[in-house]
């Protein structure tokens, strides 16, 4: 869970589509029609974003661009297993409720109930990641990223929906605290396990699917401009070949983008087999998936994609 502060920026929220797909460029994310819409419904309406996918898509890098495009402060709460309401939202500053209670006692002021109010006030108060949300920026309401929602249990998803539909939270000792402005919130997930349909019905839904070749080759030129370009056509092409192979895990476009940084560090304009096999463990993250491409079915790929290349 983090929180960062990010520089003020020239660019407003988008008024159109083409304002969106603008806007997410500005910020090196090469987006499909039909992603940027989905983000300017999302903001056009206030509603949270749900992006779901395989990882490795672009979903996290979204919440980023847009927190760094509209000079936002980006909240993150990365989601796990046993997450619960003292880490995502609020917990009481029980050391120095205590310390308070016995300053009080020893100075003899105050009525037990006068106490009580007074250690269950705002100053005792420890803002968690989903708390901080609700708070004002100096440029707008922040962005919230709620990270692999699909790695928390039910019942912490189901705390999620006043959030979500009111964008307020209820803290049995105060009250609802409620965000002057709706914050901007991506929430992600890999899809382990389903996610509740009445999380879903309070957001704008997106699958982020694998990018096919041409936006590939797009976001490998924004992101590692410095690769020759005869080897990111490659890098690409390799890519989309083994996207159709049975592997445990299909390399996403992070990978995309680490492998050709890995290639461009060795000197690479082009693939070989060898550089291939060399390398592979920057591509595909269980070995098992190293073990079948490895070797011959390496050479045998990069042999069918020389073959398309000289025939176009």
């Amino acid at each position: 869970m983090s929180a960062a502060v990010q520089p003020q920026s020239l660019y407003a929220l988008p008024e159109s589509i083409d304002d969106a797909v603008t806007l997410l460029q500005a910020g090196n994310y090469i987006a499909d029609r039909s992603l940027a819409t989905a983000v300017f419904l999302a903001l056009k309406l206030c509603r949270p974003l749900f992006l779901e996918g395989e990882a490795g898509v672009g979903k996290t890098e979204i919440a980023k661009v847009l927190a760094g495009t509209l000079g936002r402060r980006l909240i993150r709460l990365q989601c796990y297993e046993g997450l619960d309401i003292a880490a995502a939202v609020y917990e009481w500053n029980y050391a120095r409720q205590m310390l308070e209670i016995r300053l009080a006692e020893a100075a003899q002021t105050g009525s037990r109930e006068e106490i009580a109010h007074d250690i269950f006030s705002d100053r005792f108060l420890i803002r968690r990641p989903l708390l901080q949300a609700l708070e004002p920026g100096p440029s707008g309401p922040p962005v919230l990223l709620i990270d692999e929602l699909d790695r928390t249990d039910e019942p912490f998803e189901a705390y999620l929906l006043e959030l979500l539909s009111d964008f307020q939270v209820t803290i049995p000792e105060i009250g609802i605290i409620k965000a002057p402005e709706p914050p901007i919130v991506i929430i992600t997930s890999n899809r382990t396990r389903e996610i509740h349909d009445a999380l879903k019905r309070r957001c704008f839904y997106y699958w982020v699917d694998y990018p096919d070749a041409a936006r590939e080759l797009e976001i490998l030129r924004a992101k590692v401009p410095q690769a020759a370009d005869g080897l990111s056509r490659e890098v690409v092409a390799f890519i989309q070949k083994l996207r159709g192979q049975d592997l445990y895990k299909l390399p996403g476009v992070a990978e995309t983008i680490d492998w050709t940084d890995a290639l461009v560090q060795l000197d690479q304009v082009a693939l070989n087999p060898q550089a291939v096999d060399n390398s592979l463990g920057a591509l595909l993250k269980y070995q098992d998936d190293i073990a079948r491409i490895r070797g011959s079915e390496a050479a045998r790929l990069l042999d069918e994609i020389r073959t398309e290349m000289a025939a176009r």
